[in-house]
């Protein structure tokens, strides 16, 4: 990251406080948190797909989120964020084709289920398969709604070069 421009910093940073007011908004944060997720925010976990300078974003914002996890509290803080890293790490080993964008929404929603349901299961005691099941298919179905959305905005020459 030493060869950043403040374009860079700046994009980051807009991405990062993009992913933390979603996830804490009132009305959207009751779903951000626990058993049963729909982290609107993690839209967002596509643009390491495309650009992989952007998975530092999600990170930090995943991280500055789920210091408002009342319920999990460090535990959040802490695996939370490493399913974060986790999937963006794995997302930008995927080739950058538009094809290929549908697998997103599938690691996302392995990597969280796996991660986070556990997570839940130790902390919780709530049933680890449930879990799985609940985390994963809220992550699935944010992530995959985004993919559909991304897909038609990179038909547009303009947001592709943005996000690039």
């Amino acid at each position: 990251m030493s060869n950043l421009k403040t374009r860079d910093i700046t994009q980051l940073a807009l991405i990062a406080a993009l992913y933390v007011a979603i996830t804490i908004a009132p009305g959207i944060s009751a779903f951000s948190y626990g058993q049963i997720q729909f982290r609107v925010s993690e839209i967002l976990m596509l643009l390491p797909f495309f650009n992989h300078k952007f998975s530092w974003s999600l990170i930090v914002g995943c991280f500055i989120s789920n210091l408002f996890s009342a319920q999990l509290g460090m535990y959040d803080i802490v695996l939370g964020t490493l399913a974060t890293a986790v999937a963006c790490l794995i997302i930008t080993r995927i080739p950058s084709r538009n094809s290929l964008l549908w697998t997103v929404p599938v690691v996302c929603a392995v990597v969280n289920g796996i991660i986070v349901g556990a997570e839940l299961h130790f902390v919780l005691k709530l049933p680890f398969w449930l879990n799985l099941v609940t985390v994963g298919f809220g992550e699935f179905v944010v992530v995959a709604i985004g993919a559909v959305v991304f897909y038609f905005l990179m038909e547009n020459k303009n947001f592709s070069k943005l996000i690039r």
